[in-house]
């Protein structure tokens, strides 16, 4: 009888061991190859299949077939695949058409349009009412007109009645309607939605119209939400008889904007504001009751709101002890908010220039004459006889 040594029993357990891990290291590799050729199967299976037609949904007929309309152009009657679910078959769903037989094999998902979608405000703007000077009855029309609705819709239906659609700002260029708009967007947990008239007067015929129409689906379907549309005299001017082939797109565009506005189908917790310099040449159609509904007037500030856009424009500088807030918003009268965020800046830069940690008065001063030298002649030597006396 032959004996085998410990030794060579420690290798050959060794050896089987060794052998059975590498069965299974095979096994895996085998498994992943099999679906790396399953993965390249399938693409080539895609490659080779017949493309899909996308089509519109229009009506879904008794017997279960369904009238489309193929992008193509024609407008079919098409059977429904046993694979796609019926609850999602309503009109209006783009749907994909298999090329052979003409059925619907699949409810595509919505498709937002990148040139709408990019008017979405993703970053909610930091600006709040606190950043907003002078203009108190101004946002607490907004308040109740905007954002109690949105925030306590209940407030309203227990009264029964129906908040306003529209709010439309108007006013002196610089006066704060556009940091309302981002004050009301920062304020209000809501999807805010801007965009400039001026983007909607397209060339192509039609497709003005066809923005307004999914920038309002847009809002539809991320309610509540704010619509805010930026100098809208641009397109929303007093229409007449005659004009260019220009002129009359833009009418067709103003046409659709007042039947979303005030259509037939409800805008619910979507709102609607504008801003305008000239409302005295927007059309009356947009002005009437049911549409924008509350008109704001947002007027040069008086002293005291110069006082407070001063307060909130110089919070965040180093300012030296004899810089006095109230005198400055008296010899700045007639300037707007615009004009004294342009001269706290300018100020900052005389501090800059002369090497000084703290912006003095004299600099407010220096920089109040240079930007009234610049735009407002007249109103130069009045800022010196008032700086004299």
């Amino acid at each position: 009888m032959s004996y085998i040594s410990s030794d060579k029993k420690t290798n050959i357990f060794e050896y089987a061991k060794y052998l059975e891990e590498r069965v299974h290291q095979l096994e895996a590799e085998v498994e992943f190859l099999r679906r790396e050729l399953n993965y390249y199967k399938g693409e080539i299976d895609k490659l080779m299949a017949s493309p899909l037609v996308e089509a519109v949904l229009l009506e879904l007929l008794e017997d279960g077939r369904a009238v489309v309309r193929s992008s193509t152009g024609p407008t079919l009657v098409v059977n429904v695949s046993g694979f796609v679910d019926t609850s999602k078959l309503k009109p209006g769903v783009h749907v994909a058409l298999n090329q052979r037989g003409s059925a619907i094999v699949e409810v595509l998902p919505i498709v937002e349009d990148y040139y709408v979608k990019a008017m979405e405000v993703d970053e909610r703007p930091k600006t709040t009412f606190k950043d907003v000077g002078g203009l108190h009855e101004q946002v607490r029309e907004l308040r109740e007109v905007v954002e109690l609705p949105l925030k306590s819709p209940e407030l309203f239906s227990r009264l029964g009645i129906e908040p306003p659609k529209g709010v439309l700002l108007y006013g002196p260029p610089g006066c704060g309607k556009t940091l309302l708009a981002k004050a009301v967007a920062g304020e209000v947990r809501a999807t805010f939605i801007r965009l400039a008239a001026s983007e909607l007067a397209q060339k192509f015929v039609g497709e003005g119209a066809r923005i307004v129409r999914e920038v309002f689906k847009l809002a539809k379907r991320k309610a509540p939400a704010i619509v805010f549309i930026d100098e809208l005299d641009a397109i929303g001017a007093k229409r007449v008889d005659v004009g260019t082939s220009g002129e009359r797109e833009i009418h067709r565009t103003l046409s659709q904007l007042l039947v979303e506005i005030d259509g037939f189908d409800p805008l619910d917790k979507v709102k609607i504001m504008a801003a305008t310099n000239r409302v005295d040449i927007i059309d009356p159609a947009l002005l009437r009751p049911g549409r924008f509904d509350r008109l704001i007037e947002v007027p040069p500030p008086d002293v005291t709101g110069r006082y407070e856009i001063f307060k909130i424009h110089t919070s965040k500088m180093a300012l030296a002890s004899d810089v006095d807030l109230w005198r400055l918003a008296k010899l700045s009268e007639g300037l707007c908010g615009a004009d004294i965020k342009t001269i706290c800046t300018e100020a900052g830069y005389n501090a800059i220039r002369r090497g000084a940690e703290a912006v003095n008065m004299n600099d407010f001063l220096m920089a109040i004459e240079k930007y009234l030298s610049g735009r407002h002649t007249s109103r130069k030597d009045q800022f010196n006889q008032r700086i004299s006396i």
